[in-house]
């Protein structure tokens, strides 16, 4: 699988991509009002509790607007933090502050939302039940959001096409389940194979053959069970399917390894922060 690669160079290139969206053409004309080199301290607070993620994109912000805005750390990225907690104190010139200000809150809501979500996740599965994400991501963004999936104790899934193979329904629908895990098998050089079934007689037919993971979709909990009795034999388990906060437990119960999300990306809330001065 492919590594997250969160290098500084990446971090930079990617909020100078959103400081450019924010500011082009003419920059922030509103703050070019204020006239005076006034020094200012800005609190950083969580308006809920959350796990606190993506720090680093924020004070890469506001280093980009202007390199002597100091950033004090107050909470670490991947903690768990409540509501009114001081993240972080800025202190530089009111107006580069300001400049820098929606699109470091906007990095920080975003990674923090999907961190806070997948870890909510995490608690309710238990510790014997890994919960992954998935390439339901935001087109661009994906490196940040299974990094956000990682800080929030979740496990990142294979990262692109090329990483491993996953026979899903709709090549199985295009072919024969067992020829494409055949074939798989042949070519793997290295890679993992995923298979999907949504069927106990699916997952009979190819009992046995040499991959590494099934994928149990959108099972219901009396067949999750029996294909992870059937299964763990072999093979890795994973169920997916529209999972939420009230299934996951039930999920997990079942003994299936893990558990994929698309929602822990594709549809994590922001969390709410504040900047105060």
């Amino acid at each position: 699988m492919s590594k997250i690669k969160l290098s500084k160079e990446f971090i930079k290139s990617t909020v100078k991509l959103a400081l450019n969206e924010d500011l082009y053409p003419s920059g922030d004309i509103t703050s070019a009002l204020i006239n005076n080199d006034k020094v200012v301290t800005v609190k950083l607070i969580s308006n809920q509790n959350a796990v606190i993620a993506g720090l680093l994109f924020v004070k890469q912000t506001f280093s980009l607007i202007d390199n002597k805005i100091k950033f004090i750390v107050k909470k670490k990225d991947g903690s768990r933090i409540k509501k009114g907690s001081l993240v972080a104190l800025i202190k530089g010139k009111a107006k580069n502050i300001l400049i820098a200000e929606r699109v470091a809150l906007n990095f920080l809501s975003h990674i923090s939302g999907i961190a806070t979500k997948t870890n909510e996740f995490v608690r309710l599965a238990g510790k014997k039940t890994k919960i992954c994400c998935t390439r339901k991501t935001i087109p661009n963004l994906r490196v940040i959001q299974k990094y956000a999936v990682k800080l929030g104790g979740g496990t990142n899934h294979r990262f692109n096409l090329s990483d491993e193979y996953l026979i899903k329904d709709n090549h199985i629908a295009s072919s024969d389940l067992k020829n494409l895990v055949i074939k798989a098998i042949k070519n793997k050089k290295g890679k993992k194979i995923t298979v999907e079934v949504d069927t106990i007689n699916q997952l009979r037919s190819i009992l046995g053959l040499k991959f590494n993971t099934v994928l149990l979709d959108n099972m219901n909990l009396k067949n999750l069970k029996t294909a992870v009795k059937i299964a763990k034999k072999y093979y890795e388990t994973e169920a997916s399917g529209n999972v939420n906060l009230k299934t996951v437990k039930a999920i997990a119960s079942t003994g299936v390894n893990r558990i994929s999300i698309g929602s822990i990306t594709h549809s994590a809330t922001a969390v709410d922060f504040k900047l105060e001065i």
